[in-house]
């Protein structure tokens, strides 16, 4: 049983699906990775696990709980966390506001959880009192990670994390997201950068017309002739 699977999903907006018969999901510790080219309904199956987007068919599992009929709110009660593409930190607050912004739903005591995301992201702590629109691309994707983290959450998603970074910014965002699930947190992204997603995968996914075309450990698609020729150019 998968930890985190939308199943089967079929959706779209106004009456039109984008997604037919679509499934993706991750487990505990993993990476999964969704890719495709552009279009091909990627961010709108990660809505439809996150529950912004009702489905016409099929279902969303957490835990071996269908949460299909949840609203977002209510999942990230259930253990998840969720980071836009765009507009996904306050630019105005320091970054230490966004973090605690982060924490909104916990009761308890979350310096323990700050100082984790410190250590994982060094920059944010050095640039704690700073405005995050002050901060580059990067320093803001990792603002708005540790934001989704200050929930602790069991299962992260990230649609286009690198989107706009410089390669070595991508590298680096990477090696973060990397170490976010060796704490056991469950990774669920969807990246442009199709070769380098598939490089830390155990999972991956390429969707084309909101269809599933393949679906194979990172490894095994990244070494699929197929896959390389239509989808990482050769």
């Amino acid at each position: 049983m998968t930890y985190l699977a939308g199943e089967m999903m079929t959706g779209g907006y106004g009456g039109v699906d984008i997604l037919h018969e679509c499934s993706i999901g991750v487990d505990r510790g993993q990476i999964a990775v969704v890719v495709g080219p552009n279009g091909a309904g990627k961010s709108t199956a990660m809505k439809a696990v996150f529950g912004m987007l009702g489905l016409r068919a099929g279902r969303v599992m957490l835990d071996g709980e269908d949460i299909s009929s949840l609203k977002p709110q209510e999942r990230v009660l259930k253990g998840m966390g969720f980071v836009p593409q765009n507009q996904n930190v306050f630019t105005s607050m320091t970054v230490e506001e966004n973090l605690e912004m982060g924490a909104f739903i916990r009761r308890d005591d979350i310096s323990q959880t700050m100082q984790q995301i410190y250590t994982l992201f060094p920059v944010l702590y050095e640039k704690r009192r700073q405005p995050a629109g002050e901060l580059s691309g990067g320093q803001r994707q990792q603002v708005a990670v540790g934001r989704a983290l200050m929930t602790q959450p069991q299962v992260l998603m990230l649609d286009e994390p690198t989107a706009g970074v410089s390669p070595i910014v991508m590298d680096e965002l990477f090696d973060r997201i990397i170490e976010v699930a060796k704490t056991g947190i469950a990774v669920l992204m969807v990246e442009q950068n199709a070769r380098q997603a598939l490089e830390i995968a155990d999972r991956g996914f390429v969707l084309v017309q909101g269809r599933n075309a393949y679906t194979d450990s990172g490894a095994a698609l990244l070494a699929n002739p197929e896959v390389r020729k239509a989808f990482l150019g050769g």
